[in-house]
């Protein structure tokens, strides 16, 4: 009996070990590929100056991120290889992780759930790579001790913020580290004329301040605002209009500059839930509907307003 449990426990095992071989042996192939993109991006890159939409290509990035951040890695001559990343979950799905597997950068990532960043933890990728994950809630009052906690300071290549909240006043708040290139979520659903955020709260949940999973982030606009007064420059969206990229004006070269109107992609995505918790597949205008009335916070004017159409 002992016996037959050992060979079935080492069966269990091998089975693992090919799975996991099977999964580094495609992330490999993957990453092989988006190198011959990437290359093709670079003798192109005329075109992709006037609208860096025309980099994407996906590896590990939620949506066309990949393509976009390693264009302007090589263009833009980023020559700190450090990056930081807030909002990532388990890691799976990231802005920086083909950074990290391609370029071997040193990187920094947060979670506020404890399991996602013991995942990573537990992964090949964490020996493999100089990779920091710490699980932490993150606010205005914390971040820069966060960062000087993890002895980062002055000068890092990339910051991503993707919070689902508070990404427009942690991003205002950060002065530890100065950043070359930025990468902020923004909510299509504020438009983009008005210079809005949801309201500082330092406890933000998305999904708890309201069902429809919908309230949360800032405008382009007010995102835009901000890099302005930080000395960066808007330089476009992705195509699935949930993150907008900022360059620092020192590090610029040719990449056209754009206005939030014109830069503005619509999300179409359809990640909007019902009061039971179930997606509900709305349309746009559908999905800005269901936020009508809710409060936000205008830049601009400095004041509280709502939601309207």
């Amino acid at each position: 009996m002992l016996k037959r449990l050992v060979n079935k426990f080492f069966q269990l095992l091998s089975r693992a070990q090919k799975k996991e071989n099977a999964l580094n042996n495609s992330n490999e192939q993957l990453v092989i590929a988006a190198n011959t993109l990437h290359r093709l991006n670079l003798t192109s890159s005329l075109e992709i100056l006037k609208d860096i939409k025309k980099a994407e290509f996906k590896v590990f990035s939620q949506w066309g991120d990949d393509g976009i951040i390693h264009f302007l890695v090589d263009y833009l001559c980023l020559d700190v290889p450090i990056f930081v990343e807030f909002g990532v979950e388990n890691y799976t799905e990231s802005n920086t992780r083909f950074l990290l597997l391609n370029k071997n950068w040193e990187g920094h990532i947060f979670d506020g759930d404890p399991e996602n960043m013991q995942q990573v933890v537990n992964s090949d990728l964490y020996w493999r790579h100089n990779l920091t994950a710490t699980s932490e809630w993150i606010s205005k009052e914390n971040i820069n001790q966060l960062l000087k906690e993890r002895s980062l300071s002055g000068e890092i290549g990339i910051l991503s913020i993707d919070i689902d909240g508070n990404d427009y006043w942690v991003w205002k708040e950060i002065s530890q580290v100065n950043p070359q290139m930025v990468i902020v979520e923004y909510n299509s659903l504020f438009g983009c004329e008005k210079t809005w955020t949801v309201p500082y709260k330092a406890n933000f949940k998305r999904t708890e301040e309201h069902y429809s999973n919908l309230y949360y982030g800032a405008s382009l606009p007010a995102l835009c605002q901000l890099a302005n007064d930080k000395g960066y420059s808007f330089v476009g969206c992705n195509s699935n209009g949930n993150n907008a990229y900022f360059v620092r004006n020192d590090r610029l070269k040719q990449v056209e500059v754009k206005q939030p109107i014109e830069g503005f992609v619509m999300a179409q995505f359809r990640e909007s839930r019902n009061s039971k918790g179930d997606l509900s597949f709305l349309n746009y205008e559908e999905r800005r509907q269901h936020i009508f009335g809710m409060p936000v916070f205008n830049t601009t004017m400095n004041r509280i307003e709502v939601v309207d159409s």
